[in-house]
């Protein structure tokens, strides 16, 4: 039987949602790792909506953080509310600023965010029954958040950024600094991240980070 990986999107979009790129070789990697990719989002409102031809917000317009992400899920998508971690074997987190706007408000609220509390409750889950999990890009950090307080926290990377590396260290978690294609693996937490576009410059060596994630989460799992 197929290992299912359960793929946490935050919309469709770098700027407001999550990373096209990064999210579908995260999809083809866990194809050809010969696993099932189990798409899933949170039911809700982005916290803006940006126009990624110029960068700049889109005054008075709204979109959903779910039927956003179905379009790189090709339809097939759950509301994370419904998905438990008896649902799957292992769980990813794509990057893109959804992570830290849809997912959390970090990219608002820094050390002081608030993360969704369906995304909440399912890695605490996971972290509860010791199921691997993986994240990619500016994700990590949300991560740093949910582990604030706990006993074990992770050693987790976003490449060499000194602003969001601060971030992670503030709330008690430890940042490794990683090259583009190379991994950090915390294995007492059974997390692996990996920077992508945080520091990649192009498609293919983002690629070969995510790649070596994907393929590390599906041994774990």
């Amino acid at each position: 039987m197929k290992k299912k990986i359960g793929v946490v999107l935050s919309g469709c979009g770098v700027y407001d949602g999550a990373e096209i790129h990064e999210s579908v070789i995260t999809l083809l990697a866990i194809d050809r790792a010969g696993a099932e990719a189990v798409c899933m989002a949170p039911n809700l409102d982005q916290m803006h909506v940006v126009n990624h031809l110029t960068g700049e917000e889109v005054q008075g317009e709204k979109r959903n953080v779910l039927i956003e992400a179905a379009r790189i899920a090709r339809g097939d998508i759950k509301d994370i509310s419904a998905v438990t971690a008896d649902d799957v074997d292992a769980l990813i987190f794509p990057g893109g600023f959804g992570a830290a706007k849809n997912l959390c408000n970090m990219a608002v609220k820094g050390e002081d965010a608030e993360v969704h509390p369906e995304v909440m409750r399912l890695v605490k889950e996971f972290k509860a029954k010791q199921k691997p999990q993986a994240a990619v890009c500016i994700a990590p950090a949300m991560f740093a958040k949910i582990y604030e307080g706990e006993a074990e926290r992770p050693t987790l990377t976003i490449g060499n950024d000194k602003d969001w590396s601060q971030k992670i260290e503030n709330l008690g978690s430890k940042h490794q600094e990683c090259a583009v294609q190379d991994i950090v693996t915390d294995k007492a937490n059974k997390i692996v991240t990996t920077p992508a576009y945080m520091l990649g410059q192009s498609i293919s060596e983002v690629a070969e980070g995510i790649e070596k994630t994907v393929k590390e989460l599906v041994a774990m799992a």
